[in-house]
């Protein structure tokens, strides 16, 4: 059997960029398998394996398979300078998103913003139940921000694991800042995304919380001087 592996970066907007891995499988014959190795060898002159001698070397963090700078978008690298909140939309169903793309307006109704994927299990919730939840997350919770935005395995499903509080807008993490409901105004196509709009209904804060933050592909979180790291 042979293991083809092929990489799509699948950015979603409001969200962070997302990297698909697709697995593709092949049989091969024990004498195929085993002629491929020898032909490998020889082209390696009986080499079976790299060696790398230069002292210090080691694992690099950057992601190899990241488009050029000089070949992104300028839009998109701005939005990347834009330091933004992660939240976390949750509706009955129950349906869950994370988001980086939140927006609370003041005013008489109080409204929150936001823009999402209009192909996401969430928001066929949202446009069955008409109400949501959003709840802010901390440095804590980057292993559910990325599960809930498609980057990491849920077995089981989505809200298998975890502390979740129920509420007539969707479940919330039990130990994050605090959450908001809100009930659906309207929703139209913006950019590539969904532009969300809904008047806010409840709020609920704990006393004090650090944070996520997204930031140029990365979660970020402010240190006590004040600074990203």
């Amino acid at each position: 059997m042979r293991r083809h592996w092929r990489y799509r970066a699948c950015p979603w907007p409001g969200q962070p960029a997302r990297l698909i891995l697709l697995v593709e499988y092949r049989h091969e014959r024990p004498s195929e398998l085993g002629g491929r190795f020898a032909n490998w060898a020889r082209a390696r002159d009986g080499k079976m394996f790299h060696v790398n001698h230069e002292p210090g070397a080691g694992i690099h963090h950057t992601d190899p398979f990241a488009v050029p700078t000089d070949q992104r978008s300028p839009v998109r690298r701005l939005r990347g300078r834009l330091a933004t909140p992660v939240t976390l939309w949750t509706a009955p169903g129950p349906a869950g998103l994370t988001v980086s793309s939140t927006l609370v307006a003041e005013g008489e109704p109080d409204r929150l913003l936001g823009l999402i994927d209009p192909e996401s299990d969430l928001w066929a919730a949202i446009e069955v139940a008409r109400r949501f939840a959003v709840a802010p997350l901390g440095p804590a919770h980057r292993q559910l921000a990325d599960r809930f935005a498609g980057l990491f395995p849920s077995p089981g499903g989505l809200f298998a694991i975890g502390d979740w509080t129920d509420t007539e807008y969707g479940p919330v993490p039990s130990d994050a800042g605090g959450w908001t409901g809100c009930r659906l105004d309207t929703a139209r196509e913006y950019g590539w995304g969904l532009l969300v709009e809904a008047t806010i209904e409840a709020v609920e804060l704990v006393e004090e919380s650090e944070p996520l933050l997204h930031y140029r592909g990365r979660y970020r979180e402010i240190t006590d001087g004040g600074t990203a790291t």
